[in-house]
């Protein structure tokens, strides 16, 4: 089993274009998954409208730091904004967000963060007429936790998650087994359950999921490095929160988004877990309706 390889494609993922006065919804998508879990999306959106993808991966400065202990040389702000000059001249010749026309925002995971950002820096007649997070982490003080907070036992109840939509089929854990292990101890237990499922053969090595879990926490600790520098403003627009049914933080509904949102927050739930909320269409056309309300 190789780890998938970025920074090599196009940024910008065009799944479908709208017609003339039609709406584009922009998603921020932070790789681990492939841009293509995205086209249940676009095929559950209004006709007329379109979808881009805006897939991180494809950043070398982003990308590369998932193969590098998770160190990023950029920063929230310079990823906005270099983001943003790659559909600046979509978003100019928009017509204005409101109404049936112009464009909308939203961004999955680590991607709220970034799509949040993109819109500081947008002047206020450009901007979309709100932001939809993706089951998306808010930049808050109270998320923001040190590298070591994230306990082995967390992380590979994430990443067998990640390997179920990965692979496309569940990988479920007993959360019992994993409680309290190392990573040592907790990685066979993944692996026993992936090979019960039919997600990965049974003759699967445990070095080759050994590197691919590597690179998966190193995408993590990457986010969560930018994340704890990162001071964002309020949100200068209304935001609307699409929860998964199992979301990363299953303890807060608002997922800290509260004190970011002084125009309103919205949450609203869909079906699937934080990477299968991408691919399944009963997600697709919860999340379709958000972003491109009637």
């Amino acid at each position: 089993m190789r780890p998938r390889r970025d920074g090599d494609g196009a940024v910008l993922r065009s799944f479908r274009t709208a017609a003339p006065g039609g709406r584009t919804v922009y998603v921020v998508h932070p790789g681990a998954l492939p841009a293509d879990v995205y086209r249940n999306l676009a095929e559950a959106l209004p006709e007329g409208s379109g979808l881009t993808v805006l897939d991180l991966g494809a950043l070398p400065a982003y990308a590369r730091a998932a193969w590098t202990g998770g160190r990023a040389a950029t920063t929230v702000e310079e990823l906005a904004a270099g983001l943003l000059d790659l559909v600046g001249g979509s978003l100019a010749e928009a017509p204005a967000p409101s109404g049936g026309g112009g464009h909308a925002f939203a961004g999955w995971s680590f991607g709220g963060v970034l799509a949040l950002a993109m819109t500081h820096l947008m002047p206020a007649e450009r901007r979309p007429a709100r932001l939809v997070l993706l089951d998306s982490i808010a930049p808050t003080e109270g998320y923001k936790q040190p590298d070591e907070a994230l306990e082995p036992a967390l992380l590979l109840d994430w990443f067998a998650m990640y390997l179920g939509a990965k692979r496309g089929r569940p990988v479920p854990v007993d959360a019992a087994r994993l409680a309290g292990c190392s990573v040592d101890d907790g990685l066979p237990a993944v692996l026993d359950a992936a090979a019960a499922s039919g997600a990965l053969p049974p003759d699967t090595p445990l070095p080759g999921l050994r590197k691919l879990y590597e690179t998966y926490v190193d995408g993590l600790l990457r986010n969560n490095r930018l994340t704890a520098v990162h001071h964002p403003r309020p949100a200068e627009l209304p935001l609307v929160l699409v929860k998964a049914e199992r979301s990363l933080v299953p303890g807060d509904p608002a997922l800290g988004w509260g004190p970011l949102a002084p125009r309103g927050l919205a949450v609203h739930r869909c079906p699937g877990d934080h990477y299968t909320m991408l691919s399944r269409p009963d997600s697709a056309a919860v999340i379709a309706r958000l972003v491109h309300p009637a």
